[in-house]
């Protein structure tokens, strides 16, 4: 592989899986913020939600999105780029394990976002 290639899709690999961190972390703070605001009924604090949260969805969004496009080139590359070198080193179980908490990360960060999604609606619909 020509080491400039190398490095792009080494550096992809690590946005990939940064995106996906991201993706359950801005869906857990969101999620803590909207734990903190109870049954407020307060006009000022749920319109400051709501833009709270029209911010993070963009930031969770551009996550989403590197995931699906990050993991293409990943994807096509990853027996010649990344088992290949955790084989050679013995850490295919390492491998797995990431693979399988990063599922999940991904699992649980989607079922956060549409639980928050539910509720910003529903916070829509009230101050209207």
């Amino acid at each position: 592989m020509n080491p400039t290639f190398g490095v792009i899709l080494m550096m992809n690999n690590y946005f990939h899986d940064v995106a996906t961190a991201l993706l359950l972390s801005s869906g857990v703070a969101l999620w803590l913020i909207m734990k903190r605001l109870g049954t407020t009924s307060d006009v000022a604090v749920l319109t400051y939600f709501l833009s709270l949260h029209q911010g993070m969805t963009r930031l969770a969004t551009v996550a989403l999105i590197w995931i699906v496009l990050g993991g293409i080139p990943r994807t096509l590359f990853y027996a010649e780029f990344e088992w290949a070198n955790a084989a050679g080193k013995g850490q295919i179980p390492a491998l797995i394990v990431k693979h399988v908490l990063f599922f999940i990360f991904v699992g649980a960060g989607a079922h956060l976002w549409a639980k928050i999604n539910r509720q910003a609606r529903s916070i829509r619909e009230k101050l209207k």
